[in-house]
């Protein structure tokens, strides 16, 4: 084990949590209420409790290589358990689904001869082949691979965003108007935020609204759910 590490859960011990004693044993009898759910990379460089500047018990948070969420028919594992219980038992209201620059998970999307010695890996971003495929066929053929990476990354967060909508769970508080989806894109070299508003990223400001991927709309497409009545035939 590295020493930094070492090191650093002995300031935690000797330095931090005596500070932070009775907030720890709030939590623990209180138990967690967290505001989201976040669904961020797991590269080590994006740590969405940093970019938030979160303390325990604020964030429920669910990091994987390349920000990917399963479709719900094809996975059943860490990724699907988290939503459910974010939602279900958390009642979280928001769940943001967070993509990041120079992704590493991208760019093996872009060179799958790379991944050849990480078929787990390969067989992972199977699920953000959407994106590739809109970038491939969507996208000017003549933009540079930084700009290519780019633009891979902002595709899959909405793609994910997509395949959210197809667990159950998130499907029903989403027609109940209970929950918000959102598409989060930061920049680590310039520690920007960019949020999806439903058709593009767009900057966020320091005093501006955070836009929306999707809002909270409670719907029925059964309208009241009662059956029509029969018209008479003349």
């Amino acid at each position: 084990m590295d020493s930094s590490i070492i090191q650093g859960i002995s300031t935690f011990r000797g330095s931090v949590f005596p500070g932070q004693r009775q907030m720890y044993q709030r939590l623990v009898r209180d138990g967690q209420q967290p505001k989201a759910l976040i669904i961020a990379c797991a590269d080590s460089r994006v740590s969405p409790e940093h970019i938030t500047q979160a303390g325990p018990g604020e964030l429920f948070v669910c990091r994987n290589a390349g920000n990917i969420v399963p479709p719900f028919s094809q996975m059943n594992g860490g990724v699907s358990s988290a939503i459910e219980y974010a939602v279900v038992a958390l009642g979280v209201r928001d769940i943001v689904v967070c993509g990041h620059s120079d992704c590493g998970a991208m760019k093996g999307l872009m060179q799958p001869g790379a991944l050849d010695a990480m078929p787990n890996v390969a067989a992972w971003l199977r699920h953000s082949h959407a994106a590739d495929r809109i970038v491939c066929e969507a996208y000017p053929d003549d933009i540079g691979p930084t700009e290519r990476l780019r633009a891979l990354a902002l595709e899959n967060v909405v793609a994910q965003i997509a395949h959210l909508r197809t667990h159950p769970s998130v499907a029903a508080a989403l027609a109940k108007g209970q929950l918000a989806l959102h598409g989060w894109f930061f920049e680590i070299e310039t520690g920007a935020l960019l949020a999806y508003d439903g058709s593009r990223f767009v900057a966020l400001a320091d005093d501006g609204v955070l836009p929306v991927a999707h809002a909270p709309a409670p719907r029925r497409a059964a309208g009241d759910g009662a059956r029509p009545v029969p018209v008479a035939a003349a």
